[in-house]
């Protein structure tokens, strides 16, 4: 089964976008807001981006074959990368497109107030969302600030989730004030600018989504996990030298290859013997080490 902590995150997400979808659509479609249309449109992309992120986890944990030997884990970030994708296109450019075109050719506004209120709502629904991803992030995150666990996570589908939830509470946000100013002042270019900042903000998101997810498809380094090891091999009596240490993420699991010198009075059955211990306890010490290869050598 998929990482809970993710699958509750995507399933926070996905029940409460279905809800602000189905609910932005009907006010847009009585108000005639661009804003609210483009945030419509932002919900139910959303709605479809927890469908492939759910898809990508399935896939991931697919038992490893001949043909792929460490498995599936790293698909994950394949279907995090067509969400970007989607952000980009489906949210961004098209709620650009769209407040461009009521710009151009404006729309009498109806029913604002309503709109207002639906927006309040959707707000309310898209905080709790956020809450529950935050809670299922909090024990990955520990100490690190959000944007130190967003540089540096190897849980594309949380990563994925918040950034959309981020997005979509600042979107809400100006969909409100830029509503609210049409309404005031019956100039309906705020709401159209109000669509154009939402696609600005939903571009800019998928962008530093896209970033990271790119980072981890080549293959990206787990600093916290490669020092505790270094360190650990470090203290180590039968170790001279640790010339080389690699700790690569691979969806929620991490490929290790070590290079080190051990002690020149040692046989070889004794460095195997010594190797099989420390790997032993290298992956009782991190549950998420699965492989680790192990060379023996006096030079890098």
């Amino acid at each position: 089964m998929p990482h809970s902590s993710s699958l509750t995150a995507i399933l926070y997400a996905f029940s409460a976008n279905l809800g602000i979808a189905l609910a932005k659509t009907f006010a847009a479609l009585w108000t005639g807001s661009g804003s609210l249309l483009a945030e419509a449109i932002h919900s139910f992309a959303d709605c479809g981006n927890q469908v492939l992120l759910f898809v990508g986890m399935t896939r991931s944990e697919k038992q490893a074959t001949k043909k792929h030997p460490m498995g599936f884990g790293r698909e994950s970030y394949i279907w995090s990368m067509m969400v970007a994708f989607t952000l980009f296109s489906v949210g961004g450019v098209f709620s650009i497109h769209e407040g461009w075109q009521r710009y151009t050719n404006p729309h009498e506004l109806e029913n604002a107030g309503i709109a207002v209120v639906i927006l309040l709502i959707a707000s309310g629904l898209e905080y709790f969302s956020l809450k529950g991803a935050l809670a299922a992030m909090a024990p990955e995150k520990g100490d690190r600030t959000l944007w130190q666990w967003f540089r540096e996570t190897h849980s594309s589908e949380l990563m994925v989730v918040i950034g959309e939830d981020l997005a979509a509470l600042v979107g809400l946000l100006i969909a409100l004030v830029m509503l609210s100013l049409a309404l005031i002042t019956g100039n309906t270019a705020f709401d159209a600018a109000g669509s154009m900042l939402i696609g600005i903000l939903l571009i800019t998101v998928a962008v530093l989504i896209g970033k990271e997810v790119h980072s981890l498809l080549l293959g990206e380094s787990d600093e916290t996990i490669g020092i505790a090891i270094r360190q650990y091999l470090d203290n180590q009596p039968c170790i001279s030298k640790v010339l080389n240490l690699w700790a690569i993420n691979h969806g929620n699991s991490v490929m290790v290859a070590v290079k080190a010198e051990f002690k020149a009075d040692m046989s070889v059955h004794q460095a195997a013997k010594e190797i099989n211990i420390l790997e032993k306890q290298i992956k009782l010490s991190h549950d998420r080490v699965k492989w680790i290869f192990f060379e023996i050598d006096n030079a890098d």
